[in-house]
């Protein structure tokens, strides 16, 4: 026979979820969005600067989540110049640039202090 006792209750998992239920992450998010555009702009490699102007980002709100997506607006004859910046591209005359990764190092710090920040909002009592 096997006996299985249980003490005590979930009231501070409760009172945790409740907390962050009830947190409002939208001002966070915002402020981290604007934060991606300035690192992702001064980060773009410039010749026109066309494409350093061109960052831009959304907040949207989903049915148990919050997505920020930052897009760059810059397109030339269907082509994203923002990802042949980072990704490389071939050329006419069958040569091939390099791409430079310049968004993950950008973007990375901005990722990690809206992390933080967001789970001392969750967090906080």
């Amino acid at each position: 026979m096997i006996i299985i006792k249980q003490h005590g209750n979930f009231k501070n998992l409760e009172k945790f979820l409740s907390g962050a239920k009830k947190s409002d992450c939208m001002h966070l998010l915002k402020q981290y969005g604007e934060e991606g555009v300035t690192a992702l702009s001064s980060a773009t490699p410039v010749d026109s600067g066309l494409t350093a102007r061109s960052w831009s980002y959304k907040v949207s709100v989903l049915k148990n989540s919050y997505v920020v997506t930052w897009s760059n607006s810059n397109i030339q004859n269907g082509v994203p110049i923002a990802l042949v910046l980072q990704y490389g591209h071939g050329t006419n005359n069958g040569g091939y640039v390099a791409g430079r990764d310049y968004i993950n190092p950008a973007i990375r710090p901005v990722f990690d202090r809206l992390a933080k920040q967001a789970w001392m909002e969750v967090t906080k009592s």
